[in-house]
């Protein structure tokens, strides 16, 4: 399913300290730590070119947003525009739209956590609608088995979201807003207006009340069949990689590849996808970017 670009534009917002996987991410960023065969931010960046969005700003903090820029350079390879910003202390998601105030310059916008990995049969028509949002907002909901841990959505009788609550003790329903997000415009002015909560962060469930006071705020079910996994601790890594694993070697497919959804989207061409694929011509990876297109052949080295 090819569409065309979309105007939205796309932050990763891979910051934090990552401090529940240490020792593993004491000399490196967590999103730079593997999911099974890709690094951990190539999962999140495919689900933003998915849905379209080519301009894309990762924020992270000042000493791993280096390592971050070395590994997608421009994105000019992957027919993409990247940027990037440092977010100094960890001060909560909705931060991300004041860092990234001038990139956003009154477009809409899609926020992805860094750590998150989505997956799914139509994934792609989902974010590409969502996408689509040019007033009021669009957020996920999954079902959880332990949505205390997460922001809860209660819904009313007529299945219309009522009121987000985070993490609380009595759930009102099972359904945790996962870290995905689409925002028109208005988001920069909203999050100026926040004040930071008890833990001194200013909070994306902030964001969303705000949306869902005004009746914008948009609540997209994901239902059976789809994946949505945080890898922010070192059992949720390990199970993620599991779960790529064995997806990918039953179905053939990779999941999170960049240079597949680039090539899929139309924003690069096979040529292109031939000298990415080079780069791995030692590996799996590169002989399946290889076969995507049709008529080429990857030199063996």
């Amino acid at each position: 399913m090819k569409k065309k670009n979309s105007t939205c534009k796309g932050i990763i917002l891979a910051g934090g300290s990552g401090t529940r996987l240490y020792p593993s991410t004491l000399v490196t960023s967590k999103q730079l730590l593997p999911v099974y065969d890709k690094p951990m931010i190539y999962y999140p960046l495919s689900v933003l070119i998915q849905a379209g969005i080519r301009e894309i700003l990762i924020i992270s903090s000042p000493h791993d947003l280096p390592r971050i820029e070395e590994l997608f350079g421009d994105g000019n390879h992957l027919g993409l525009k990247l940027s990037y910003a440092p977010q100094p202390a960890p001060n909560g998601i909705a931060e991300a739209f004041i860092i990234g105030e001038k990139f956003i310059n009154g477009d809409p916008v899609a926020l992805i956590l860094g750590d998150n990995l989505f997956t799914g049969p139509h994934l792609q028509a989902l974010v590409q609608k969502a996408a689509e949002t040019t007033s009021g907002a669009t957020v996920f909901g999954y079902e959880v088995q332990d949505p205390s841990r997460y922001g809860v959505i209660a819904f009313d009788e007529n299945g219309r979201p009522k009121e987000i609550i985070e993490k609380p003790k009595n759930p009102p329903s099972r359904y945790a807003v996962t870290g995905l997000y689409f925002f028109d415009h208005n988001v920069v002015n909203i999050a100026k207006t926040l004040k930071p909560s008890s833990r001194g962060e200013l909070e994306i469930t902030d964001v969303n009340r705000v949306y869902l006071q005004n009746s914008k705020l948009n609540v997209t079910i994901i239902d059976r069949g789809y994946a949505w996994l945080d890898t922010g601790t070192a059992d949720a890594l390990h199970k993620a990689s599991a779960y790529v694993q064995t997806l990918q070697e039953r179905q053939g497919i990779q999941i999170g590849c960049i240079e597949e959804e680039a090539y899929k989207m139309g924003f690069i061409n096979e040529d292109q996808l031939l000298q990415l694929a080079e780069r791995y011509s030692s590996n799996s990876y590169g002989h399946y970017l290889s076969n995507l297109a049709p008529g080429k052949v990857l030199t063996k080295s």
